[in-house]
């Protein structure tokens, strides 16, 4: 166990206490506005407080049109600084990185929510949604660096492009999804323009040592395996990031792809060439033992979700207890609410089936 307590640095020089990084995770508890809430930087504070080397906040949108579910934090107006400097500094009183996650939903922006169609790389009957004009595209690149600029100016260490789960970034980066025929698709190079863009605008705007990361889904949602780890191949060599954060659902799952027989997915992406580049692994990692598996599998470090919702001091408890396994759900609403959730994210996590007692 003693890896997952070793202190790992970034390529830009900021420095996590320890291998344990909490996961962004939807919790619908910020204002409609975007704005702080209170049961937001509780429940983010509570986790820098109980050990973890880096806090994640939610999906945070970088344009009112990319709200992806309500009560999602905010990124996109100055009106969000002061609670983003709240939050940033409450984070670092718990002495762990501050870490904002940057998001656009693209066509899963509900139409109800955001007052017009969703967008979209191209038109998407499905979703209802339109397709970005060039310029707007341009606008969404600007709007993500301008995001990043916000964070650097509240406090935060650094921000994590959210690139996965069939969000607007992973939507250009999808061959089916994204069928433009201007130079943001096509080959994989053009569909990975945006991205690369974005990269290099932050770096550009944001002072050196701005810890800069990227959420990757390597399956799913259209995505084919072999572009991701071609791109994460790519992302590496060049060195503009400091870490690449691969949510795989389960840590340890085959690829569903066929023609990967006999590797799991965390291998694959731990096989590349990365350079200075940290590798992180998300997915069902919900105990001490699964978490130094990852690091033995080859990850630098790991992002915990479900299991740091049932215990805000996950590390402080895998450190006094290798063998610590967390409390089993279903648990209580009491029990959420003593562990920093809020009204709706108590809700939101009901909805998630044997989660929260009935």
């Amino acid at each position: 166990m003693t890896d997952l307590f070793d202190p790992l640095t970034f390529a830009s020089g900021a420095r996590m206490k320890n291998r344990f990084m909490l996961a962004p995770l939807t919790n619908l508890q910020s204002h409609a506005d975007g704005t702080l809430s209170d049961d937001e930087y509780r429940w983010l504070t509570m986790r820098a407080r109980g050990g973890f080397g880096a806090t994640m906040t939610c999906a945070s949108h970088v344009q009112a049109a990319g709200l992806g579910f309500p009560g999602q934090l905010g990124c996109f107006s100055d009106d969000h600084l002061p609670g983003l400097t709240r939050l940033a500094a409450g984070i670092h009183e718990g002495d762990s990185l501050a870490i904002l996650q940057l998001h656009h939903a693209g066509m899963r922006s509900p139409a109800e929510e955001i007052g017009q169609a969703p967008l979209c790389p191209s038109d998407n009957s499905e979703f209802g949604a339109r397709a970005l004009t060039t310029a707007e595209v341009e606008g969404v690149r600007e709007a993500f660096i301008a995001a990043a600029g916000r964070a650097e100016q509240a406090g935060f260490d650094g921000v994590e492009l959210h690139g996965a789960h069939g969000y607007l970034l992973g939507q250009f980066l999808s061959p089916g999804i994204n069928r433009r025929s201007d130079h943001y698709g096509g080959s994989l190079e053009n569909r990975a323009r945006l991205l690369q863009e974005i990269i290099d605008g932050i770096r550009t705007r944001c002072r050196p040592d701005f810890v800069l990361g990227l959420r990757l889904s390597p399956e799913r949602f259209d995505i084919v395996l072999g572009e991701m780890l071609e791109l994460a191949q790519q992302l590496c060599a060049e060195g503009h990031i400091d870490f690449l954060d691969m949510s795989l659902w389960d840590g340890f799952k085959a690829p569903a792809e066929p023609g990967y027989e006999g590797s799991t997915l965390l291998s694959l992406f731990a096989g590349i060439d990365r350079g200075k580049v940290r590798l992180g692994c998300a997915g069902n990692i919900r105990s001490g033992a699964a978490a130094a598996r990852c690091l033995a599998e080859g990850a630098d470090f790991v992002l915990t979700g479900r299991a740091a919702i049932l215990h805000h001091d996950l590390p402080r408890r895998i450190a006094a207890d290798p063998a610590f396994e967390p409390v089993p759900n279903p648990v209580t609403r009491d029990y959420l609410q003593k562990e920093g959730l809020g009204e709706a994210f108590i809700d939101y996590m009901a909805s998630w089936k044997g989660f929260v007692a009935e």
